[in-house]
C-alpha cells in the first residue's frame, strides 16, 4: 500500500501574524514530499513513525465527532500492519511536516471528506481549516490548521484573517535575477515553545501596537506586491519587515543568524524573514540577485524556492 504524495509548505508572509488574524500567503513547496506506506520490515525511522501514528490514532479518538468522523477501525488495522509516513520533508524547520502527515490521514480515513475536486467554497475551506487545526494539535499544542490545508491542497492559499482564506494564483516564475529563497539555519525549531513566547511577548501593548501596525502594514503590502508581480516594491517592503522581526522577534532568530540578518539590511544584497514559527529550521530569503546573494552566503546552504 501507498497513498498518495503530500508536499511541504512555505508561508512565504504572515508567520505569527495570522494567529492574530492579519494577512498570510502559504504556497505548496515540491522538492519535499510525504505519503503513508505499509510495510513488514521497518526501518529505524519508520519504525518510530509508525509509534507516533498509533499515538495520533489515540488522540483522534478524542475528537470531536461532530465536525469529523473518521474509519478508525480501519486506521487501527493498518497501523498494526506495519503502516508509516515515509517523508522527505525535514522535521522542524518551518516547511510543515506534521501538515503533510495530517492531510495524509484525512485523506485516506475520513468519512465523507471534503475533496480537492469539489467546488471549494469558503465555508468548505473554513471547515477543513477547523478539522486540520484540531487534528494538527496534537503536535503543536496550538495549530492554526493552515499547514495540513496548503499540503492537501496543493494552492496557494492567501489568508485574509481567520475567517476568510480563499485559493489564489501567483505569477508565474521568470527567468530574472531575482529570487526567494531557503537558508539552513542547520538547527531544528521546535514550534511549542516559539509560540509561548509570542503569547508572552502579546500581553505588552507596545508589542501588540507593532504587530497590528507595523508588521501587519508590512506583511499586506508585501503580500499584495508579491501577488501583482511588483518587484520593486516587494523588495522595499521585504526590507521593511526584515528590519520589524529582526528589532522584535531576537528570540525567533537562531543568535548566529543575528550579524547576517543585519548585513543583508546593511548590504540591500538580501533580505531575511522567518520561515514558520522560528528558533531553528529554514530561514526564507529574498534578493533582487541570487547569484550575489549566494556569494555572500556561501558558507550557507541555500534552496531556491522561486524566481522573478
Amino acid at each position: 500500500m501507498k497513498g498518495p504524495l503530500f508536499y511541504a509548505k512555505i508561508l512565504l508572509f504572515g508567520e505569527y501574524g495570522i494567529i492574530k488574524d492579519s494577512k498570510g500567503l502559504a504556497i505548496p513547496y515540491n522538492s519535499y514530499q510525504g505519503a503513508l506506506k505499509v510495510s513488514k520490515n521497518l526501518s529505524e525511522k519508520a519504525r518510530k513513525s509508525n509509534a507516533n501514528l498509533q499515538r495520533f490514532y489515540n488522540y483522534l479518538k478524542t475528537l470531536d465527532s461532530n465536525l469529523v468522523e473518521f474509519r478508525m477501525d480501519e486506521l487501527a488495522r493498518d497501523i498494526d500492519r506495519g503502516m508509516y509516513f515515509d517523508s522527505s520533508i525535514p522535521q522542524g524547520y518551518g516547511v510543515g511536516s506534521s501538515g503533510a502527515l495530517v492531510a495524509a490521514v484525512y485523506d485516506k480515513y475520513a468519512v465523507d471528506k471534503i475533496t480537492i475536486l469539489e467546488n471549494l467554497t469558503r465555508d468548505k475551506l473554513l471547515k477543513l481549516k477547523e478539522i486540520f487545526s484540531m487534528m494538527e494539535s496534537f503536535f503543536h499544542g496550538k495549530s492554526s490548521g493552515l499547514d495540513p490545508l496548503n499540503s492537501y491542497l496543493s494552492i496557494p492559499i492567501l489568508i485574509n484573517s481567520k475567517d476568510n482564506l480563499e485559493p489564489t494564483g501567483i505569477p508565474s516564475q521568470k527567468e530574472g535575477k531575482g529570487a526567494v529563497f531557503l537558508l539552513d539555519s542547520e538547527q531544528v525549531g521546535e514550534t511549542e515553545p516559539m509560540v509561548n513566547i509570542f503569547m508572552n511577548k502579546m500581553k505588552n501593548e507596545g508589542f501588540r501596537k507593532m504587530l497590528s501596525e507595523d508588521f501587519a502594514n508590512y506583511t499586506d503590502a508585501c503580500i499584495d506586491d508579491f501577488l501583482h508581480g511588483n518587484v520593486k516594491s516587494l523588495l522595499g517592503n521585504v526590507k521593511q519587515l526584515s528590519k520589524v522581526v529582526l528589532d522584535n522577534f531576537k528570540p525567533m532568530i537562531p543568535k548566529a543568524f543575528h550579524k547576517l540578518w543585519q548585513q543583508g539590511i546593511d548590504t540591500n544584497a538580501y533580505y531575511l524573514k522567518l520561515c514558520g514559527s522560528g528558533g531553528g529550521g529554514y530561514i526564507l530569503g529574498f534578493t533582487q540577485d541570487y547569484e550575489k546573494a549566494q556569494q555572500l552566503l556561501k558558507n550557507y546552504k541555500l534552496e531556491l524556492v522561486y524566481r522573478f
